[in-house]
Protein backbone atom coordinates (compact mmCIF):
# COMPACT_ATOMS: atom_id res chain seq x y z
CA UNK A 1 0.00 0.00 0.00
CA UNK A 2 0.97 3.45 -0.93
CA UNK A 3 1.63 5.83 1.75
CA UNK A 4 0.42 9.45 1.73
CA UNK A 5 2.97 11.93 2.87
CA UNK A 6 1.16 15.12 1.80
CA UNK A 7 -2.59 16.87 2.46
CA UNK A 8 -4.86 18.79 1.37
CA UNK A 9 -3.56 22.81 0.81
CA UNK A 10 -6.37 25.58 0.91
CA UNK A 11 -6.32 28.97 -0.20
CA UNK A 12 -8.10 31.94 0.88
CA UNK A 13 -8.30 35.46 -1.61
CA UNK A 14 -9.98 38.76 -0.40
CA UNK A 15 -10.56 41.96 -2.54
CA UNK A 16 -12.58 44.64 -0.87
CA UNK A 17 -15.38 43.73 1.29
CA UNK A 18 -15.49 40.30 -0.40
CA UNK A 19 -14.06 36.98 0.12
CA UNK A 20 -13.91 33.90 -1.32
CA UNK A 21 -12.53 30.22 -0.24
CA UNK A 22 -10.96 28.24 -2.95
CA UNK A 23 -9.78 24.67 -1.69
CA UNK A 24 -7.18 22.44 -4.19
CA UNK A 25 -6.73 18.97 -3.10
CA UNK A 26 -3.21 18.13 -3.53
CA UNK A 27 -1.16 14.81 -2.55
CA UNK A 28 2.02 12.98 -3.30
CA UNK A 29 2.28 9.11 -2.92
CA UNK A 30 6.12 7.32 -2.42
CA UNK A 31 5.95 3.93 -3.53
CA UNK A 32 8.12 1.41 -4.78
CA UNK A 33 9.46 -2.18 -4.84
CA UNK A 34 12.42 -4.20 -3.00
CA UNK A 35 12.98 -7.37 -4.60
CA UNK A 36 16.03 -9.46 -4.26
CA UNK A 37 16.81 -13.34 -5.15
CA UNK A 38 18.81 -16.20 -5.81
CA UNK A 39 20.01 -16.69 -9.06
CA UNK A 40 21.57 -19.24 -11.23
CA UNK A 41 22.57 -19.38 -14.70
CA UNK A 42 23.65 -22.29 -16.66
CA UNK A 43 25.93 -20.42 -18.99
CA UNK A 44 27.01 -16.73 -18.58
CA UNK A 45 29.40 -16.35 -21.05
CA UNK A 46 30.42 -20.35 -21.08
CA UNK A 47 30.57 -20.44 -17.25
CA UNK A 48 27.93 -21.68 -14.57
CA UNK A 49 26.84 -18.37 -12.18
CA UNK A 50 25.61 -18.47 -9.07
CA UNK A 51 24.51 -14.85 -7.07
CA UNK A 52 22.12 -12.96 -5.68
CA UNK A 53 20.51 -10.70 -8.15
CA UNK A 54 17.44 -7.47 -7.03
CA UNK A 55 14.59 -6.96 -9.44
CA UNK A 56 13.54 -10.46 -9.91
CA UNK A 57 10.13 -11.11 -10.47
CA UNK A 58 9.67 -7.36 -10.61
CA UNK A 59 11.73 -4.52 -10.83
CA UNK A 60 13.50 -2.80 -7.57
CA UNK A 61 11.84 1.03 -7.92
CA UNK A 62 11.24 3.69 -5.80
CA UNK A 63 9.19 6.68 -7.06
CA UNK A 64 6.82 9.74 -6.28
CA UNK A 65 4.05 10.75 -7.68
CA UNK A 66 1.23 13.40 -6.98
CA UNK A 67 -1.95 15.01 -7.82
CA UNK A 68 -3.56 18.91 -7.63
CA UNK A 69 -7.37 19.23 -8.11
CA UNK A 70 -7.54 22.02 -10.18
CA UNK A 71 -11.37 21.82 -10.30
CA UNK A 72 -14.23 21.00 -13.13
CA UNK A 73 -12.70 17.85 -13.25
CA UNK A 74 -8.76 18.47 -14.12
CA UNK A 75 -6.04 17.53 -12.66
CA UNK A 76 -2.52 18.30 -12.63
CA UNK A 77 -0.18 15.28 -12.18
CA UNK A 78 3.76 13.84 -12.34
CA UNK A 79 5.38 11.09 -11.46
CA UNK A 80 9.22 10.72 -10.92
CA UNK A 81 10.41 6.23 -10.36
CA UNK A 82 14.15 5.54 -10.09
CA UNK A 83 15.62 1.86 -10.82
CA UNK A 84 17.87 0.98 -8.38
CA UNK A 85 19.88 -2.79 -7.21
CA UNK A 86 18.43 -3.58 -3.59
CA UNK A 87 21.99 -5.83 -3.94
CA UNK A 88 24.40 -3.14 -4.41
CA UNK A 89 22.68 0.05 -3.60
CA UNK A 90 23.12 1.35 -7.22
CA UNK A 91 21.39 3.24 -9.88
CA UNK A 92 19.81 1.38 -12.87
CA UNK A 93 19.10 2.51 -16.07
CA UNK A 94 22.57 3.55 -16.86
CA UNK A 95 23.48 5.97 -14.35
CA UNK A 96 19.98 8.31 -15.17
CA UNK A 97 18.85 9.08 -11.96
CA UNK A 98 14.58 8.66 -12.48
CA UNK A 99 15.36 6.79 -15.69
CA UNK A 100 11.86 4.92 -15.37
CA UNK A 101 9.66 7.62 -16.03
CA UNK A 102 9.63 10.94 -15.00
CA UNK A 103 7.13 13.25 -16.46
CA UNK A 104 4.48 15.94 -15.66
CA UNK A 105 0.68 16.56 -16.98
CA UNK A 106 -2.98 17.35 -17.34
CA UNK A 107 -5.72 15.06 -16.34
CA UNK A 108 -9.58 15.44 -16.65
CA UNK A 109 -13.04 13.92 -18.44
CA UNK A 110 -11.32 14.80 -22.20
CA UNK A 111 -8.25 12.38 -21.00
CA UNK A 112 -4.69 12.55 -19.66
CA UNK A 113 -1.93 15.02 -21.56
CA UNK A 114 1.37 14.02 -20.08
CA UNK A 115 5.09 15.19 -21.02
CA UNK A 116 8.63 13.77 -20.48
CA UNK A 117 10.19 10.46 -20.20
CA UNK A 118 7.43 7.63 -20.09
CA UNK A 119 6.35 4.58 -21.20
CA UNK A 120 5.45 3.66 -25.31
CA UNK A 121 2.36 4.25 -25.81
CA UNK A 122 2.07 0.78 -27.88
CA UNK A 123 3.46 -1.10 -24.58
CA UNK A 124 0.44 -0.09 -22.60
CA UNK A 125 -1.98 -2.16 -24.33
CA UNK A 126 -0.10 -5.25 -25.20
CA UNK A 127 3.08 -5.81 -23.03
CA UNK A 128 1.38 -6.47 -19.76
CA UNK A 129 -0.41 -9.26 -21.66
CA UNK A 130 2.45 -11.37 -22.33
CA UNK A 131 4.02 -13.36 -19.55
CA UNK A 132 7.80 -11.44 -20.14
CA UNK A 133 5.80 -8.35 -19.30
CA UNK A 134 4.22 -9.38 -16.84
CA UNK A 135 4.51 -12.71 -14.12
CA UNK A 136 7.88 -14.22 -15.61
CA UNK A 137 10.71 -12.45 -14.43
CA UNK A 138 9.46 -8.94 -15.87
CA UNK A 139 11.84 -7.21 -13.61
CA UNK A 140 15.06 -8.41 -14.96
CA UNK A 141 13.56 -9.66 -18.20
CA UNK A 142 14.14 -13.28 -17.97
CA UNK A 143 11.07 -13.90 -19.43
CA UNK A 144 11.20 -11.59 -22.31
CA UNK A 145 10.81 -12.11 -25.76
CA UNK A 146 14.92 -12.71 -26.68
CA UNK A 147 16.34 -9.50 -26.02
CA UNK A 148 13.12 -7.87 -25.67
CA UNK A 149 13.45 -7.12 -29.50
CA UNK A 150 9.72 -6.20 -29.21
CA UNK A 151 10.36 -3.96 -26.09
CA UNK A 152 6.89 -6.19 -24.58
CA UNK A 153 9.01 -6.26 -21.41
CA UNK A 154 9.60 -2.24 -21.79
CA UNK A 155 13.71 -2.43 -21.52
CA UNK A 156 13.58 0.70 -23.32
CA UNK A 157 11.79 3.92 -22.22
CA UNK A 158 10.94 7.38 -24.74
CA UNK A 159 12.54 10.91 -23.85
CA UNK A 160 10.97 14.07 -24.72
CA UNK A 161 7.64 12.65 -25.24
CA UNK A 162 4.27 14.06 -25.88
CA UNK A 163 1.14 11.38 -24.37
CA UNK A 164 -2.15 11.86 -24.81
CA UNK A 165 -4.28 8.77 -23.51
CA UNK A 166 -8.27 8.76 -23.90
CA UNK A 167 -10.87 8.17 -21.58
CA UNK A 168 -11.89 4.71 -21.38
CA UNK A 169 -15.14 4.34 -23.92
CA UNK A 170 -17.02 0.88 -23.17
CA UNK A 171 -14.08 -0.74 -22.46
CA UNK A 172 -11.73 1.45 -25.55
CA UNK A 173 -8.76 3.64 -24.74
CA UNK A 174 -6.70 4.67 -27.37
CA UNK A 175 -3.08 6.51 -26.73
CA UNK A 176 -0.76 8.21 -29.00
CA UNK A 177 2.98 9.35 -28.37
CA UNK A 178 5.37 11.95 -30.51
CA UNK A 179 8.87 11.81 -28.79
CA UNK A 180 10.80 14.58 -30.15
CA UNK A 181 14.80 14.48 -31.18
CA UNK A 182 15.68 17.88 -29.76
CA UNK A 183 17.79 18.39 -32.90
CA UNK A 184 18.28 21.51 -34.61
CA UNK A 185 17.38 21.40 -38.34
CA UNK A 186 15.30 18.21 -38.73
CA UNK A 187 12.39 17.45 -37.27
CA UNK A 188 12.71 13.68 -37.94
CA UNK A 189 15.78 12.68 -36.50
CA UNK A 190 15.55 10.66 -33.33
CA UNK A 191 12.20 10.69 -33.51
CA UNK A 192 9.33 8.19 -31.97
CA UNK A 193 5.99 8.17 -32.91
CA UNK A 194 3.80 5.31 -31.05
CA UNK A 195 0.22 4.60 -31.13
CA UNK A 196 -2.01 2.03 -29.04
CA UNK A 197 -5.62 0.62 -28.60
CA UNK A 198 -7.15 -1.61 -25.87
CA UNK A 199 -10.19 -3.27 -25.08
CA UNK A 200 -11.29 -4.71 -21.36
CA UNK A 201 -14.32 -5.32 -20.19
CA UNK A 202 -15.19 -8.59 -17.96
CA UNK A 203 -12.79 -11.58 -18.69
CA UNK A 204 -11.64 -10.64 -21.82
CA UNK A 205 -8.84 -8.41 -22.53
CA UNK A 206 -7.46 -7.04 -26.42
CA UNK A 207 -4.48 -4.91 -27.24
CA UNK A 208 -2.84 -3.45 -30.28
CA UNK A 209 0.14 -1.59 -30.44
CA UNK A 210 2.53 0.30 -33.01
CA UNK A 211 6.05 1.84 -32.58
CA UNK A 212 8.42 3.77 -35.27
CA UNK A 213 11.33 4.84 -33.65
CA UNK A 214 13.92 6.89 -36.00
CA UNK A 215 17.79 6.24 -35.33
CA UNK A 216 17.00 3.64 -32.51
CA UNK A 217 20.48 3.03 -31.28
CA UNK A 218 20.76 6.70 -30.13
CA UNK A 219 16.68 7.49 -29.76
CA UNK A 220 15.53 4.50 -28.09
CA UNK A 221 18.18 2.63 -26.90
CA UNK A 222 20.59 5.54 -26.50
CA UNK A 223 18.73 7.74 -24.59
CA UNK A 224 20.09 7.30 -20.78
CA UNK A 225 22.81 9.31 -18.93
CA UNK A 226 25.65 7.07 -19.61
CA UNK A 227 24.99 5.72 -23.19
CA UNK A 228 26.94 6.47 -26.15
CA UNK A 229 26.14 9.16 -28.42
CA UNK A 230 28.21 6.97 -31.30
CA UNK A 231 28.84 3.42 -30.43
CA UNK A 232 26.92 0.57 -29.93
CA UNK A 233 23.68 0.75 -27.10
CA UNK A 234 22.19 -2.40 -28.45
CA UNK A 235 24.05 -5.11 -26.05
CA UNK A 236 22.19 -8.47 -26.65
CA UNK A 237 23.58 -10.57 -29.42
CA UNK A 238 19.99 -11.18 -30.91
CA UNK A 239 20.01 -7.84 -32.70
CA UNK A 240 22.91 -5.89 -31.68
CA UNK A 241 24.32 -6.41 -35.38
CA UNK A 242 21.63 -3.88 -36.28
CA UNK A 243 22.80 -0.91 -34.48
CA UNK A 244 22.99 0.84 -37.93
CA UNK A 245 19.26 0.83 -39.16
CA UNK A 246 17.40 4.04 -39.97
CA UNK A 247 14.36 2.62 -38.21
CA UNK A 248 12.74 0.61 -35.57
CA UNK A 249 9.69 -0.76 -36.19
CA UNK A 250 7.10 -2.72 -33.84
CA UNK A 251 3.60 -4.09 -34.50
CA UNK A 252 2.01 -6.15 -31.59
CA UNK A 253 -1.07 -7.31 -30.60
CA UNK A 254 -2.12 -9.80 -27.61
CA UNK A 255 -5.26 -11.15 -25.83
CA UNK A 256 -6.18 -12.69 -22.34
CA UNK A 257 -9.56 -14.21 -21.62
CA UNK A 258 -9.97 -15.22 -17.84
CA UNK A 259 -12.35 -18.35 -16.77
CA UNK A 260 -12.85 -18.85 -12.92
CA UNK A 261 -9.12 -19.24 -12.07
CA UNK A 262 -7.15 -19.72 -15.31
CA UNK A 263 -6.32 -17.05 -17.44
CA UNK A 264 -4.92 -18.13 -21.21
CA UNK A 265 -3.00 -15.50 -23.74
CA UNK A 266 -1.87 -15.55 -27.06
CA UNK A 267 0.86 -12.93 -28.29
CA UNK A 268 2.40 -11.68 -31.52
CA UNK A 269 5.01 -9.31 -32.79
CA UNK A 270 6.59 -8.17 -35.73
CA UNK A 271 9.97 -6.24 -35.43
CA UNK A 272 11.66 -5.13 -38.38
CA UNK A 273 15.14 -2.99 -38.23
CA UNK A 274 14.63 -0.65 -41.56
CA UNK A 275 17.32 0.95 -43.80
CA UNK A 276 20.48 -1.01 -42.38
CA UNK A 277 23.85 0.90 -42.72
CA UNK A 278 22.50 4.34 -43.07
CA UNK A 279 23.42 5.28 -39.47
CA UNK A 280 26.96 6.15 -38.22
CA UNK A 281 27.91 3.33 -35.44
CA UNK A 282 31.54 2.92 -34.28
CA UNK A 283 32.73 -0.77 -32.99
CA UNK A 284 30.86 -2.53 -35.63
CA UNK A 285 32.46 -6.04 -36.95
CA UNK A 286 32.96 -5.95 -40.82
CA UNK A 287 29.91 -8.35 -40.95
CA UNK A 288 27.79 -6.05 -38.97
CA UNK A 289 29.16 -2.83 -41.48
CA UNK A 290 28.20 -4.58 -44.54
CA UNK A 291 24.25 -5.30 -43.36
CA UNK A 292 21.99 -3.73 -45.93
CA UNK A 293 17.91 -3.70 -46.33
CA UNK A 294 15.64 -4.97 -43.40
CA UNK A 295 15.97 -7.54 -40.70
CA UNK A 296 12.57 -8.95 -39.34
CA UNK A 297 11.85 -10.72 -36.46
CA UNK A 298 8.43 -12.35 -35.76
CA UNK A 299 7.41 -13.37 -32.61
CA UNK A 300 4.13 -15.68 -31.16
CA UNK A 301 3.49 -16.69 -27.73
CA UNK A 302 1.26 -18.71 -25.84
CA UNK A 303 0.61 -18.28 -21.88
CA UNK A 304 -1.32 -19.85 -19.14
CA UNK A 305 -1.84 -18.19 -15.76
CA UNK A 306 -3.81 -20.28 -12.55
CA UNK A 307 -4.68 -18.50 -9.74
CA UNK A 308 -4.81 -21.81 -7.60
CA UNK A 309 -5.70 -19.49 -4.60
CA UNK A 310 -5.67 -16.36 -3.72
CA UNK A 311 -2.41 -16.35 -2.20
CA UNK A 312 -0.82 -19.11 -5.14
CA UNK A 313 -0.35 -18.37 -8.77
CA UNK A 314 1.46 -20.52 -11.28
CA UNK A 315 1.87 -19.82 -14.81
CA UNK A 316 4.00 -20.96 -17.78
CA UNK A 317 4.38 -20.07 -21.25
CA UNK A 318 6.08 -20.99 -24.86
CA UNK A 319 7.86 -18.14 -27.20
CA UNK A 320 8.80 -18.80 -30.82
CA UNK A 321 11.00 -15.90 -32.50
CA UNK A 322 11.83 -16.13 -35.90
CA UNK A 323 14.09 -13.64 -37.50
CA UNK A 324 14.67 -13.11 -41.17
CA UNK A 325 16.44 -10.75 -44.00
CA UNK A 326 19.57 -10.51 -43.57
CA UNK A 327 20.60 -13.38 -41.47
CA UNK A 328 18.13 -16.02 -40.05
CA UNK A 329 17.73 -17.12 -36.55
CA UNK A 330 15.51 -19.19 -34.81
CA UNK A 331 14.52 -18.67 -31.07
CA UNK A 332 12.43 -21.16 -28.60
CA UNK A 333 11.89 -20.32 -24.75
CA UNK A 334 10.00 -21.66 -22.14
CA UNK A 335 9.12 -19.38 -19.03
CA UNK A 336 8.09 -21.48 -15.52
CA UNK A 337 7.14 -19.68 -12.47
CA UNK A 338 4.75 -19.90 -9.16
CA UNK A 339 3.93 -17.18 -6.80
CA UNK A 340 3.02 -17.22 -3.72
CA UNK A 341 1.66 -14.47 -1.35
CA UNK A 342 2.45 -14.53 2.56
CA UNK A 343 0.82 -10.59 2.32
CA UNK A 344 -0.94 -7.62 0.30
CA UNK A 345 2.57 -6.33 0.10
CA UNK A 346 4.97 -9.12 0.10
CA UNK A 347 5.15 -12.53 -1.81
CA UNK A 348 7.92 -14.98 -2.16
CA UNK A 349 8.71 -16.40 -5.41
CA UNK A 350 10.75 -19.13 -7.86
CA UNK A 351 10.69 -19.00 -11.61
CA UNK A 352 12.43 -20.79 -14.11
CA UNK A 353 13.51 -20.41 -17.82
CA UNK A 354 14.98 -21.96 -20.95
CA UNK A 355 15.91 -20.75 -24.76
CA UNK A 356 17.54 -22.04 -27.33
CA UNK A 357 18.74 -20.91 -30.53
CA UNK A 358 20.09 -21.96 -33.96
CA UNK A 359 20.58 -20.22 -37.18
CA UNK A 360 22.86 -17.49 -37.44
CA UNK A 361 22.53 -13.83 -34.87
CA UNK A 362 22.96 -10.55 -35.82
CA UNK A 363 26.43 -10.83 -35.91
CA UNK A 364 27.07 -12.89 -38.32
CA UNK A 365 28.13 -15.42 -36.07
CA UNK A 366 26.04 -18.92 -34.85
CA UNK A 367 23.38 -18.05 -32.45
CA UNK A 368 23.69 -18.21 -29.11
CA UNK A 369 21.12 -18.45 -26.24
CA UNK A 370 20.61 -14.82 -24.82
CA UNK A 371 18.31 -15.22 -22.26
CA UNK A 372 17.19 -11.10 -21.21
CA UNK A 373 18.78 -9.50 -18.30
CA UNK A 374 21.96 -11.37 -17.98
CA UNK A 375 25.13 -12.56 -19.90
CA UNK A 376 24.50 -14.21 -23.22
CA UNK A 377 25.25 -18.25 -23.37
CA UNK A 378 28.50 -19.03 -25.37
CA UNK A 379 26.18 -22.17 -27.08
CA UNK A 380 22.87 -22.70 -28.09
CA UNK A 381 21.16 -23.56 -24.66
CA UNK A 382 20.87 -21.33 -21.56
CA UNK A 383 18.74 -22.14 -18.05
CA UNK A 384 18.27 -19.49 -15.71
CA UNK A 385 16.35 -20.34 -12.13
CA UNK A 386 15.82 -17.64 -9.23
CA UNK A 387 14.19 -17.75 -6.24
CA UNK A 388 13.60 -14.59 -4.02
CA UNK A 389 11.55 -12.33 -1.95
CA UNK A 390 9.28 -9.62 -3.45
CA UNK A 391 8.06 -6.82 -1.07
CA UNK A 392 6.16 -3.47 -1.96
CA UNK A 393 5.35 -0.40 -0.45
Amino acid sequence: MRHRVAAAAVGMAVTGTLSSVAHAQSSVTLYGVADVGMVFNSNSGGKQQYGLASGNASSSVWGLKGSEDLGGGLAAIFTVENGYSATSGTISQNGTLFGRQAFVGLSGNAGTLTLGRQYSSAYWYTGYLTAGGSWAGSGAGYGAHPGDVDNQDTFARVNNAVKYTTPKFYGFTLSGMVAFGNQAGSIATNRIVAIGAGFARGPLKMGLGYQDANRPNYSFFGNKANDSATANNIYNPVYAGFASAGAQKIFSAAAAYTIDWATLGLAYSNTRFTDLGTVAVTGLSAAEKAFRGTATFNIGEANLKFQLSPALMVGAAYSYTQSGGVTRAHYQQVDLALDYALSKRTDLYTMAFFQHASGTDSRGLPAVAALGGVSASHSNNQTLVTAGIRHRF
